[in-house]
């Protein structure tokens, strides 16, 4: 497998550890807020796990080979859960501290990242109008929070 496929592993196992860390502390917080969590995280991960799929059959990986570490990287998920949910007994604050620091995380990646690229590569009207629907997923993290 080229190097690729590995920096493509680590990055997604770290990814789905902060996908664990949000679903265990929204989870923690309520069953409805966890609901909407994991809709949210299972809307962002399909398309995501489909392009680490295809990202990992370019580095050398046959159908099976991929398949089989995206389910690898996707156990880093139950163990930021657990790691989350694990807090719980060292109060409150531990826990309130874990979704802001996720959402943080996804926003940087998202702006630093992301942003450029989509920038760079589009003319005037198309970066507004990207650069528009990032704020508005800014904003429906706003209202659901």
């Amino acid at each position: 497998m080229a190097v690729s496929g590995y920096l493509n592993l680590a990055a997604d196992a770290a990814h789905n550890f902060t996908d664990g860390l949000a679903l265990g502390a929204a989870f923690w917080g309520s069953p409805a807020r966890g609901a909407l969590t994991a809709l949210s995280v299972l809307l962002h991960e399909l398309p995501h796990e489909l392009g680490d799929m295809a990202l990992l059959l370019r580095a050398g990986c046959s159908k099976g080979q991929a398949m089989l570490l995206q389910l690898l990287t996707a156990v880093a998920a139950l163990a930021g859960a657990a790691c989350s949910l694990l807090a719980e007994g060292s109060g409150a604050g531990a826990v309130s501290g874990i979704l802001p620091f996720t959402a943080g995380g996804f926003i940087y990646l998202g702006t630093v990242s992301v942003l450029p690229e989509i920038l760079r590569n589009s003319g005037p009207a198309q970066a507004l109008l990207q650069l528009l629907a990032l704020l508005a997923g800014v904003a429906m993290m706003l209202l659901i929070a």
